[in-house]
């Protein structure tokens, strides 16, 4: 900010002396003794507008935004401009989610200074916070070119690029803002994240102890190392980065909910289910939470005789794992209404214990209680003797089966449906290419997709391939989907939902599981406690599908005489 102003130091010098003062009490973090020097500057020239930009910092710095954006506008009216105020009001509105007020500080700011890079790197940091990182990496590019050697801008470019998945990018970003800088902590353990999204878990663990070394007390840093830790399978190492974590900030959602994940696979369930309700300050699932004025149900209180609301907060195949508890629930007295995503409404109609099933959106009956199904295996204290393994408890509509079975015609071979992506982003976890999963067909076998949409890239080579039998916006939700489901001998699925339907069908299900699988798959065995009916095939080497597929069409071949 400008710290004289020319006519009034001419003409009253002993306010200005009085500001420079004030000014050297900010700079040293006496934002009090700044305020008081600043009054008295006022009492003489109420509109003094460095006056007021200082005393706006220092609202900002002492925790009243909303101060500060009064003192700033107050300057801004005398010295429409001052860049330096523009900018200094953009970042306060920003730091109070007025995101759209600050862009336009920040447009006033680079209209009368264009090559102001801080100011490029607060547009852009505003337009990241917005999710418009296309926009964003623009300003992050144009405070680089105004100063290359701004590591803050290169590290901001590498999270807008790593948040467009463009890993390598931001790779590439974060080493040159630590090329510039080699003590930027948060630069170090993001390129962590980065380097563990192209599966170098190793690189990334070097990144976060390098972190922790100059930083011991880098919660984060500790998170992160337990991540990618467990991502290498080393769960005991893991736990402990996690509760490292945990010992600096206890209320790090992040380190929590992963040490709950971490238990669950293990099999440590009392303490797991505990932990998994960590979720509800874990960014990705906050958002989902309901706050109703109605009680929320762990189990304490008594059902009888009161209606309670059951609703999914995360994904479909959370609700088809989890909906079976609806039965237990109604046996407890509880007149109980299912919410369910619209795809899925349908089928849930057949789920025993449910008295009303509506879709997400709809205007919501009366009930006393309510509670996520994600919270009822805490609500029921669930552990590997007491699981619910009652399957089936979803079946396929009979009018539905019968359409399904005459649509595909009559059958010559054993038919087997295969689900090869469970995401339409890439996600090596989570998916395949089509190309390695078409390993599996067989002239002994009818392959049928239970897959509804498919990416860019497999449609091709899927169209090039009619012994694949696909079937895409026929399947209108997962009513169809059960049906063609029951329509086959055989489900082999990576992680998806189509593999929680089959074993809430009790269908034959093959489930093909990455390294490091997802907690319900727990470690190390080659069933499943949740499901019955499946068998699972770990890869043996971090994103390698290869070997999961030799022995997959090995009992294919075995199971079809084929």
């Amino acid at each position: 900010m400008r710290l004289t102003y020319v006519e009034t130091l001419t003409r009253v010098p002993q306010p200005v002396a009085i500001l420079q003062q004030a000014f050297a009490a900010y700079q040293s973090g006496n934002f009090a003794e700044c305020e008081r020097l600043g009054q008295r500057v006022l009492q003489q020239l109420p509109d003094h507008p460095d006056t007021l930009a200082l005393l706006g910092l220092a609202a900002a710095q002492s925790g009243r935004p909303q101060q500060a954006v009064d003192l700033f506008t107050r300057a801004l009216r005398t010295a429409p401009g001052d860049p330096a105020v523009h900018g200094h009001l953009g970042i306060t509105l920003r730091n109070l989610r007025r995101h759209d007020e600050a862009l336009q500080c920040f447009d006033r700011a680079i209209a009368l200074r264009p090559g102001h890079a801080i100011t490029h790197n607060n547009r852009g940091g505003t337009l990241a916070d917005l999710q418009r990182h296309e926009e964003a990496i623009v300003s992050f590019e144009r405070a680089i070119a105004a100063n290359a050697g701004y590591a803050e801008a290169w590290y901001n470019l590498g999270n807008s690029q790593a948040a467009l998945r463009r890993h390598d990018a931001a790779i590439a970003s974060y080493r040159r803002a630590l090329a510039l800088d080699g003590n930027f902590v948060d630069a170090l353990c993001n390129l962590g994240v980065a380097l563990a999204e192209r599966n170098a878990h190793e690189e990334a663990i070097a990144c976060y102890r390098h972190a922790i070394a100059l930083e011991p007390q880098f919660a984060d840093a500790y998170s992160n190392l337990g991540a990618a830790l467990a991502d290498l399978r080393r769960y005991g190492e893991a736990i402990a980065a996690y509760e490292q974590a945990i010992a600096i900030d206890a209320e790090h959602a992040d380190a929590q909910w992963n040490l709950a994940l971490c238990r669950l696979l293990l099999g440590d369930f009392e303490r797991g289910w505990a932990g998994y309700e960590w979720r509800w300050k874990q960014d990705q699932v906050a958002r989902f939470r309901r706050d109703y004025p109605q009680p929320l149900w762990r189990g304490e209180q008594s059902l009888a005789g009161r209606t309670i609301l059951l609703y999914a907060e995360q994904g479909l195949g959370d609700m088809l794992q989890f909906c079976r508890y609806a039965s237990r629930v109604a046996a407890l007295g509880a007149t109980v209404i299912l919410e369910a995503p619209p795809a899925l409404q349908s089928l849930l109609s057949t789920l025993g214990g449910v008295t009303q099933v509506i879709a997400q959106g709809a205007a919501l009956p009366p009930f006393d209680i309510h509670c996520p199904v994600t919270s009822l295996p805490l609500a029921f204290h669930a552990n590997a003797d007491t699981l619910p393994r009652d399957v089936p408890y979803l079946a396929a509509d009979a009018v539905r089966s019968t359409q399904w079975q005459q649509r595909l015609g009559g059958k010559t071979r054993p038919r087997v449906g295969i689900a090869w992506s469970g995401n339409l982003l890439p996600d090596p976890n989570r998916s395949m290419a089509l190309a390695e999963a078409l390993a599996l067909a067989s002239d002994g076998i009818e392959l049928i997709s239970l897959q509804k949409e498919v990416r860019e890239t497999d449609a091709p080579l899927l169209a090039s391939r009619p012994d694949v039998r696909h079937f895409g916006d026929a399947l209108h939700d997962f009513a169809d989907t059960a049906a063609l489901t029951e329509a086959v001998d055989l489900v082999i699925s990576i992680d998806t939902s189509v593999a929680h339907l089959a074993g809430a069908m009790g269908k034959p299900l093959w489930v093909m599981l990455p390294f490091n699988p997802d907690w319900r798959w727990m470690a190390d065995r080659d069933d499943c406690l949740w499901y019955p009916s499946a068998r699972l095939f770990r890869q043996t080497a971090i994103a390698e599908w290869s070997d999961v597929i030799r022995r997959v069409a090995a009992a294919l071949r075995d199971r079809f005489a084929l």
